[in-house]
């Protein structure tokens, strides 16, 4: 099963972050779009994968996965899931412009894939930004992002989020 590969650089598999970022919106009281957005928004790492059929991407270049997905997932889900995974890439190069502290509190794997994915916005960018539906819940989804990459914490299963996966689609 190709979610259980390693998460990129980080010591945790893409199906554990993805239930730790769920997990973590959960907790924070997000709606139920908000949730399964964060469960999906790294779905296009293993669509990826699966297209070239190797264990991951290659950490040379962006795979632009935040784009990958949505075809598949277009059909299913609303904007409101489908917008903060398009976005959720452009959120960190956001943060990076508006936190003075982000960058430094990026892992060596989120760094390296900033530069990949075209560094820091400028302040015009990070205004352009900002003015597109969804790019708040975006921003949050990064967030929950970057912190969910702890080997070994325990979170509910995916089965746990199928009701919410239910409950947002088409």
């Amino acid at each position: 099963m190709r979610g259980q590969s390693q998460y990129g650089m980080e010591a945790i598999s893409q199906l554990e972050h993805a239930l730790q970022c769920a997990h973590l919106a959960e907790e924070a009281d997000e709606t139920p779009q908000t949730v399964v957005a964060c469960l999906l928004h790294d779905l296009g790492h293993l669509l990826v994968a699966e297209r070239e059929g190797v264990a991951e991407h290659d950490a040379r270049q962006d795979d632009l996965h935040q784009f990958i997905a949505l075809p598949f997932l277009r059909a299913l889900f609303p904007d409101a899931v489908l917008e903060p995974i398009r976005l959720h890439v452009d959120a960190k190069r956001y943060l990076c412009r508006v936190d003075s502290g982000y960058w430094a509190d990026l892992s060596p794997a989120s760094k390296h894939s900033l530069e990949l994915q075209g560094g820091i916005f400028s302040e015009a960018e990070a205004e352009k930004f900002m003015s597109q539906p969804f790019a708040a819940e975006a921003v949050r989804l990064r967030r929950y992002d970057d912190l969910a990459k702890v080997k070994g914490k325990q979170v509910p299963v995916l089965a746990y989020f199928a009701e919410r996966l239910k409950e947002v689609s088409h």
